[in-house]
Protein backbone atom coordinates (compact mmCIF):
# COMPACT_ATOMS: atom_id res chain seq x y z
CA UNK A 1 0.00 0.00 0.00
CA UNK A 2 1.04 3.02 -0.63
CA UNK A 3 0.54 6.67 0.68
CA UNK A 4 -1.78 7.45 -2.28
CA UNK A 5 -3.60 4.61 -1.51
CA UNK A 6 -3.98 5.41 2.39
CA UNK A 7 -4.96 8.79 0.89
CA UNK A 8 -7.43 7.68 -1.30
CA UNK A 9 -9.12 4.91 0.87
CA UNK A 10 -9.21 7.78 3.93
CA UNK A 11 -11.08 9.99 1.79
CA UNK A 12 -13.63 7.72 0.41
CA UNK A 13 -14.45 6.51 4.03
CA UNK A 14 -14.75 10.03 5.77
CA UNK A 15 -16.19 11.64 2.80
CA UNK A 16 -13.57 14.17 2.28
CA UNK A 17 -11.20 15.57 -0.36
CA UNK A 18 -8.16 13.46 -1.29
CA UNK A 19 -6.26 17.32 -1.58
CA UNK A 20 -7.12 18.03 1.97
CA UNK A 21 -6.02 14.26 3.25
CA UNK A 22 -3.22 14.31 1.27
CA UNK A 23 -1.93 17.57 3.34
CA UNK A 24 -3.85 16.09 7.28
CA UNK A 25 -0.79 12.89 6.15
CA UNK A 26 2.11 14.95 4.80
CA UNK A 27 1.66 17.08 7.70
CA UNK A 28 1.70 13.89 10.00
CA UNK A 29 4.45 12.55 8.38
CA UNK A 30 6.63 15.74 8.72
CA UNK A 31 5.18 16.17 12.22
CA UNK A 32 6.58 12.17 13.26
CA UNK A 33 9.82 13.06 11.43
CA UNK A 34 10.56 16.81 13.35
CA UNK A 35 9.87 15.20 16.70
CA UNK A 36 11.97 12.16 16.00
CA UNK A 37 15.07 14.29 14.85
CA UNK A 38 14.53 16.40 17.97
CA UNK A 39 15.04 13.52 19.89
CA UNK A 40 11.48 13.28 21.33
CA UNK A 41 9.84 9.34 20.81
CA UNK A 42 5.75 9.30 19.32
CA UNK A 43 3.81 7.20 21.00
CA UNK A 44 0.09 6.20 19.21
CA UNK A 45 -1.68 4.09 21.75
CA UNK A 46 -3.31 1.32 19.95
CA UNK A 47 -0.97 1.72 17.56
CA UNK A 48 2.81 1.70 18.16
CA UNK A 49 5.56 3.68 18.96
CA UNK A 50 8.17 5.82 16.77
CA UNK A 51 11.29 5.95 18.79
CA UNK A 52 15.15 6.79 18.25
CA UNK A 53 17.82 4.11 19.01
CA UNK A 54 20.76 4.35 19.46
CA UNK A 55 23.15 2.82 17.63
CA UNK A 56 26.88 1.79 19.63
CA UNK A 57 30.11 2.45 18.09
CA UNK A 58 31.71 -0.94 16.56
CA UNK A 59 34.43 -1.77 13.78
CA UNK A 60 33.54 -2.13 10.31
CA UNK A 61 35.88 -3.33 7.20
CA UNK A 62 36.51 -1.63 4.01
CA UNK A 63 36.89 -4.76 1.45
CA UNK A 64 38.15 -2.77 -1.27
CA UNK A 65 41.47 -1.27 0.84
CA UNK A 66 40.68 -4.76 3.25
CA UNK A 67 41.21 -2.02 6.30
CA UNK A 68 39.27 -1.66 9.51
CA UNK A 69 36.80 1.34 10.14
CA UNK A 70 35.80 2.74 13.32
CA UNK A 71 31.76 3.23 12.53
CA UNK A 72 30.53 5.93 15.37
CA UNK A 73 27.71 5.39 17.49
CA UNK A 74 24.85 7.31 15.99
CA UNK A 75 20.88 7.47 16.46
CA UNK A 76 18.05 5.47 13.82
CA UNK A 77 14.60 6.07 13.53
CA UNK A 78 12.49 2.75 14.76
CA UNK A 79 9.19 2.02 15.11
CA UNK A 80 7.49 -0.40 17.75
CA UNK A 81 4.04 -1.73 17.03
CA UNK A 82 1.68 -1.82 19.74
CA UNK A 83 0.94 -5.35 21.30
CA UNK A 84 -2.84 -5.07 20.17
CA UNK A 85 -1.51 -4.10 16.56
CA UNK A 86 0.72 -7.50 16.61
CA UNK A 87 -1.77 -9.70 17.97
CA UNK A 88 -4.02 -8.17 15.24
CA UNK A 89 -1.84 -9.09 12.44
CA UNK A 90 -0.94 -12.38 13.86
CA UNK A 91 -4.39 -13.25 14.02
CA UNK A 92 -5.60 -12.21 10.86
CA UNK A 93 -2.61 -13.62 8.50
CA UNK A 94 -2.05 -16.73 9.80
CA UNK A 95 0.78 -18.51 7.51
CA UNK A 96 -0.15 -18.57 4.36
Amino acid sequence: MTKADIVAKIADKLGLEKGDVQATVETFMTEVKTSLEEGDNVYLRGFGSFIVKTRAEKTGRNISKNTTIKIPAHNIPAFKPAKVFVEGVKTNNEAK
